[in-house]
């Protein structure tokens, strides 16, 4: 992924805040059969940091809320990127912060929220669950996350992502998918897939049982994000003006 991307926006419904996608060393896990979102990564730190210090100097501190994606975890990214979040964060006064990370590096959390307290800086850690069938998500996708019970795989996270719109999920199964999360993370995203340099395909009639039974239950839920496509948060897409 070497041309420019948009790597600021704001989300203004539901749960209004700033977003930036930055750049880290690259996903450690890497293996889910659907993602090509580890492209977006480089082992050279001093550009990364280059590329992330210019995202993060565009945050306003609008709603004292920022969230930091960066196609991996939080713990790809470079201690100097880390060092600008916290500024940005006093700069711009914010006091909400969520970041993402996968399952096998979630012994690293406690140590971040710990670092951003000491800030006045409240952290939520997203995780990308991707369904809590774990048949489907271990064998099908290579998630990575070993256990089955949701409790234990939602322990220290507070938001998850599911992937809806692959072959072999129903209208049933996505809606049970949202009820678990709901039932054990603050908040869900629900993203639907969509084509990529990956052999996972969109499956148009699981995408059409979605729109059709699922969306109109959560479109207006407060606690569940919904990205039709892979850049509706703003950031992702390719920046013309570059």
């Amino acid at each position: 992924m070497n041309k420019p991307m948009i790597r600021y926006s704001v989300i203004r419904e539901k749960n209004p805040r700033e977003i930036v996608l930055l750049r880290g060393s690259g996903c450690k896990w890497r293996r889910c059969t659907f993602c090509d979102y580890h492209l977006d990564a480089s082992p050279d730190e001093k550009a990364n940091f280059a590329l992330n210090k210019a995202a993060l100097s565009q945050v306003t501190g609008v709603y004292h809320h920022l969230e930091v994606i960066n196609s991996g975890s939080f713990c790809d990214l470079d201690e100097e990127t880390m060092a600008e979040i916290e500024a940005t964060c006093q700069r711009c006064g914010i006091t909400l912060l969520h970041f993402e990370c996968h399952f096998i590096h979630r012994q690293e959390i406690p140590a971040l929220r710990q670092r951003f307290a000491a800030l006045g800086v409240d952290v939520k850690i997203k995780q990308g669950v991707e369904t809590f069938d774990r048949d489907f998500r271990e064998n099908v996708l290579h998630k990575g996350i070993g256990v089955t019970d949701p409790a234990e795989i939602a322990a220290g996270f507070n938001e998850a992502c599911l992937l809806f719109g692959l072959t072999g999920q129903t209208a049933a199964s996505m809606k049970q998918d949202i009820e678990t999360g709901l039932a054990y993370f603050e908040r869900v995203c629900v993203n639907l897939m969509t084509e990529n340099s990956t052999n996972v395909h969109p499956d148009a009639e699981v995408l059409q049982a979605f729109m059709a039974e699922v969306f109109p239950l959560y479109e207006k839920n407060p606690r569940v994000d919904i990205l039709l496509t892979n850049t509706d948060f703003g950031v992702g897409g390719a920046d013309n003006a570059q």
